[in-house]
């Protein structure tokens, strides 16, 4: 979720008011840190438990070269964003439409008259449940706003913690419930009005509040006993909960220092939107 043009990342910045172009840079060097560290772990650990025999940088290679067309995605959004040709709603646009020609004439599995109408209709219900979680939170998210809840909230906070580590800790710790309760839109539309106002308070980078935001709750995710990509995986791979649950936790462990480095270690997050931000 920390790569551009992930959904939350643009979410989150429309949420909090600031810039799409800041919060997609500032997720670049968090990202590579939480994907360098999945590799690791699987170049160094794993093989000792018997998964994998050793890392073939020719197999590595050939991967790349057949997701060469899916890696250019961002790299598309990229362009036109920082090239200044597009907007961020034309950057989407533009985005779509090399998806598009990508999977029907390249990979020829799109067929334009064949499925057009059944592509419409699955976007039709994902955007829909979409707006129906977003509407529902946003409802909710008012009710807050109205009862000042989120002023009452920096007062106490800022009242009980003196330092600005020990708001941090906490941070983490509160958002990781929120990962393994909530659904990312709705988490973002409900929860960052609140912690917004509090970061700001301690002195935290808004961007870097942001990412922040987003990689306790994708190691939310995976939290077990109810992070919901445990669910999602266990029922795509038939897999019974305990025995992912059991599996995850390595791994879990190996992206919480990733997320302790993004937390403690702000100019991960704030050193590419100073040098290239707008």
């Amino acid at each position: 979720m920390l790569f551009p043009p992930c959904l939350p990342l643009i979410l989150y910045a429309i949420v909090a008011k600031i810039g799409i172009e800041e919060m997609f840079l500032g997720g670049i060097l968090p990202g590579i840190l939480m994907v360098a560290l999945t590799a690791w772990w699987g170049m160094t650990l794993e093989p000792k438990r018997g998964v994998a025999k050793h890392f073939d940088v020719g197999e590595a290679k050939r991967a790349i070269w057949d997701a060469k067309w899916e890696l250019l995605l961002p790299a598309v959004a990229f362009a036109g964003l920082f090239g200044g040709i597009a907007t961020p709603v034309e950057a989407a646009a533009l985005t779509a439409l090399y998806a598009w020609i990508v999977e029907t004439f390249v990979y020829g599995d799109l067929k334009v008259v064949r499925d057009a109408r059944r592509v419409m209709t699955e976007c039709g219900l994902l955007v829909g449940g979409v707006l129906l979680i977003l509407g529902v939170a946003l409802g909710l998210t008012n009710y807050l706003v109205d009862a000042q809840i989120a002023e009452r909230a920096v007062d106490w906070v800022t009242g009980a913690i003196h330092s600005r580590w020990l708001f941090l800790l906490l941070l983490n710790l509160f958002l990781l419930v929120v990962g393994c309760l909530m659904d990312i839109f709705s988490a973002i539309v409900v929860v960052v009005p609140l912690i917004v106002p509090m970061g700001l308070a301690f002195g935290m980078d808004p961007v870097h509040l942001g990412i922040v935001f987003l990689a306790n709750l994708e190691l939310g995710y995976l939290t077990p006993p109810v992070g919901m990509n445990l669910f999602l995986a266990s029922y795509r791979f038939s897999k019974p909960l305990p025995e992912v649950s059991r599996s995850i936790i390595p791994i879990l462990l190996v992206l919480l220092v990733g997320v302790l480095c993004i937390t403690y270690v702000p100019w991960l997050t704030t050193t590419l939107p100073r040098l290239f931000g707008r």
